[in-house]
């Protein structure tokens, strides 16, 4: 594991998000305490120091198990990130608390205003709630080391964000080779660049698609590098950008964590014949790409129908990509399926990639039938 600067911290290039952490079976919300703090322990066997987590994730529930998990290491051992989502409950003095407790701790390293996004800005910008006040007093009280923000936004709502304060000490933003384009990630990099602030990464695989691909995309990067899993060429095309401190991936296994660290071993960006090989794979995978749900699950929550929206979206992709009905028809049958979507539209209030879900959801039903 190599290990990059940032302020007085010395920071794994490669950093642990909680958000994918192994759950109970048939209950996503429940993170298995045993299975979890097996992958968190590999982890920080491997060097990585920097884990991230927040107050909406596994409704509360991470949050407790990295609490329970953590207080067998020295405080000063890792960097723990936390965020303050301001749709769940706009009191930021009672939430902090409320974190602080469940993480079992006395200050957070990172604390992020969650979720800036076109919904989000208005309620983060309202003076009235003076949440930058907040943060600067809870930092000079040593209770937070350093502040920033995550964000899904578009350009031009970062640069309202950064234009009402742009003094953070970090930002994450979801960023990989295909939304560099996509879903105009180039936009933000360079955005937050210009305004001197330091990147952290989260959705480097999308989710885990980019660990996969499909077939014909697969098989160009494997000609390419035998020896090199599909992950590795994500996490290389992230080194070449200089402003980036940390990758975050959502691992979820010991297999998964090996792999990584071993492309995090030491810095290694695509050289220009990788590029123009990742450049001809991506376009192929476009092609089949289907709909992008990175399974972030923020659109689960606020979903009447109490549908299981990333496992409906994964099966529509599946079919699209194999021409295979059946993927969907079978989906169709579950006890909540496309066909119980009210076509509310609040899940797509909540999606960071923007998706337009109750289309789905019909284009599913439509197809099953």
């Amino acid at each position: 594991m190599y290990y990059k600067r940032f302020q007085k911290y010395d920071i794994s290039a490669l950093g642990i998000g909680s958000l994918r952490l192994p759950t109970k079976q048939n209950e996503p919300n429940t993170i298995d305490r045993q299975k979890a703090q097996i992958v968190l322990d590999h982890a920080l066997e491997y060097g990585i120091n920097y884990i991230d987590t927040a107050y909406t994730y596994h409704n509360g529930d991470s949050e407790r198990f990295l609490g329970e998990a953590l207080k067998k290491y020295p405080r000063d051992s890792y960097y723990l990130a936390s965020k303050f989502y301001v749709a769940a409950n706009p009191d930021i003095e009672c939430v902090f608390e409320e974190q602080l407790r469940r993480l079992k701790t006395d200050y957070l390293d990172f604390y992020l205003l969650h979720g800036v996004d076109e919904n989000s800005i208005g309620a983060f910008i309202d003076e009235r709630r003076d949440y930058i006040g907040f943060l600067e007093k809870q930092k000079k009280a040593g209770r937070i080391r350093y502040y920033g923000f995550s964000s899904h936004a578009a350009p031009e709502t970062l640069r309202r964000f950064l234009k009402w304060h742009d003094k953070f000490d970090m930002a994450l933003i979801q960023l990989n080779y295909l939304d560099w384009d996509l879903l105009d990630a180039k936009g933000q990099y360079e955005i937050l660049t210009e305004h001197h602030i330091p990147i952290w990464v989260m959705e480097p695989l999308k989710g885990g698609r980019l660990s996969t691909l499909n077939q014909k995309a697969a098989e160009l990067l494997k000609a390419a590098a035998p020896d090199r899993s599909l992950s590795s060429w994500a996490f290389r095309f992230l080194m070449g950008l200089p402003n980036i401190q940390t990758v975050l991936s959502g691992m979820d296994s010991i297999t998964q964590i090996q792999d990584n660290a071993k492309t995090f071993e030491h810095p290694d960006p695509l050289n220009e014949p990788e590029y123009s090989t990742l450049r001809s794979a991506k376009a192929v995978f476009m092609d089949d790409l289907g709909v992008p749900c990175s399974g972030c699950r923020y659109c689960c929550e606020y979903c009447p129908a109490k549908l299981d929206i990333p496992l409906l979206i994964k099966g529509y992709n599946e079919q699209k990509v194999s021409g295979e009905l059946w993927r969907i028809a079978e989906l169709s049958n579950l006890q909540h399926g496309p066909k119980d979507c009210l076509q509310c539209g609040r899940c797509m209030e909540h999606c960071p990639q923007k998706i337009d879900i109750p289309a789905v959801m019909r284009s599913m039903t439509d197809a099953s039938q």
